[in-house]
């Protein structure tokens, strides 16, 4: 096994990371910005690097830095968490030519799967079903794209290829808007990910976000973990996610369940991570995207079937053969997690940064809290809004439905605006307690006017 891991990432995935590196001895080292120097993650590693300023450009996404601060501190492999270099290629292969396992799968699975849009056409050709589409670059001076859309049929969706997070997509709803949010996407693209490459698909109505976790070894196995479902989105962003989903039944999970076993196997996919689709009102489901990754989401996942998925993440990336068998695993109960952002619902979700001047976090049984904030934890505006994820979990839906309620009730952030609020409303939800949870429910049940 692994003697000693650098985390290059920050937050609660980090101190995530860093606790089941414990449990199985092994010695951590964190990096972290100048903002970030009073972090939990770095209170609980081993040992800590700062590998430089706050802005993210600086520091997280700072390779020649983080790989000095790997060789410095001698470790054997980087755990790169989930966004930032976590799906990176150039990052993949300055770890290989430096000897240093990256936690994650191969060069060719990051590149096959980490461009929407060769994905998508790697998918087609293998029998894969996929949203209908047209799936090459756009150019938003080529008049063809008129004619595209229209193929397509109204309204389509505009999403950046090196995408994700809901950052470079745009819903199209007649030609008008078109060429505007086209331009409007290339331009989010290339902020976010470096590349203003976007394509076309047709934008399914009132679907379910239904993801499957993959696990697979160096030796051709592959696995795959009941489903989560992730529906309720606000701007493409998860806020509530649950697993098993309402709406999947055995034969249903086994269906879709062996379509991301083989999306796996054509990529040969190495460690762990989640095949998403949309599946819509008839049954109909269709491949949207790999993520070759940790999802923030994996603790609903863990708490229904018992198995530690970053503890398996990094067994599989030092080699150890998968021992999990798909037709064995047992649902356990249900399991819901709710995001905590540090955003003002009250003013269209805008970041607040500040100091946390009290801190009371929700226990009791079955609930689950995974964070770095503490009293006193000064929150930099500079990084994602992510404070805490509530994890309840129940019997059934309805215990973790309650659960999880009381859960929201007695958390407490003092001095920070977050989005506790908008949560309690979804959960408390009659429409929410039917599981009738599609991607567009905040719009029809929580916004609407």
């Amino acid at each position: 096994m692994f003697k000693k891991i650098l985390i290059a990432n920050r937050g609660e995935i980090a101190c995530r990371i860093i606790r089941a590196c414990k449990e199985l001895d092994i010695k951590t080292v964190a990096i972290y910005s100048e903002a970030d120097k009073e972090s939990m993650h770095v209170k609980l590693a081993d040992e800590s690097v700062c590998v430089g300023p706050a802005s993210i450009a600086k520091s997280y996404l700072n390779i020649p830095n983080i790989i000095a601060a790997s060789e410095i501190t001698n470790v054997d492999a980087i755990h790169p968490g989930y966004g930032f270099l976590s799906e990176n290629v150039y990052f993949a292969e300055v770890c290989e030519a430096c000897r240093l396992t990256l936690i994650g799968p191969s060069q060719t699975s990051i590149k096959q799967m980490g461009d929407k849009i060769a994905a998508i056409k790697l998918m087609k050709k293998s029998g894969i079903p996929v949203i209908p589409g047209y799936n090459e670059a756009l150019n938003v001076n080529d008049s063809k794209i008129f004619s595209i859309a229209r193929n397509i049929g109204y309204p389509v969706i505009i999403k950046a290829s090196n995408g994700g997070g809901g950052r470079g997509m745009r819903i199209v709803i007649s030609e008008e808007s078109l060429k505007q949010s086209i331009m409007t996407a290339q331009r989010e693209a290339k902020i976010a990910f470096g590349n203003s490459e976007v394509y076309m698909e047709k934008f399914i109505e009132d679907p379910y976000h239904i993801e499957f976790q993959i696990l697979g070894d160096k030796y051709g196995n592959i696995a795959y973990l009941p489903e989560r479902d992730c529906s309720i989105q606000r701007k493409h962003q998860k806020l509530v996610e649950e697993s098993p989903s309402f709406i999947i039944d055995n034969n249903f999970r086994k269906k879709i369940g062996k379509i991301a076993k083989k999306v796996a196997s054509i990529v040969k996919y190495v460690t762990v991570g989640t095949v998403e689709f949309l599946v819509d009102k008839n049954e109909n489901f269709y491949f949207m995207e790999m993520n070759t990754r940790i999802q923030v989401e994996h603790p609903v996942t863990e708490m229904i079937t018992n198995v530690d998925l970053v503890k398996e993440q990094i067994r599989l990336a030092f080699g150890e053969k998968l021992t999990l068998d798909s037709d064995k695993i047992n649902i356990l109960g249900h399991a819901i997690e709710c995001r905590i952002n540090a955003e003002d619902p009250d003013k269209n979700f805008i970041s607040s940064p500040g100091t946390v001047t009290e801190l009371f976090l929700p226990g009791g049984p079955g609930i689950r809290i995974d964070t770095h904030i503490y009293s006193g934890y000064k929150i930099p505006y500079y990084y994602d809004s992510l404070l805490a994820k509530i994890i309840a979990f129940g019997a059934n839906r309805d215990e973790a439905i309650i659960r999880m309620n009381r859960a929201l009730q007695e958390l407490e952030i003092g001095d920070i605006k977050n989005t506790s609020s908008i949560l309690k409303k979804i959960i408390s939800n009659e429409t929410f307690k039917k599981g009738n949870v599609h991607t567009n429910f905040l719009t029809k049940h929580i916004f609407k006017k």
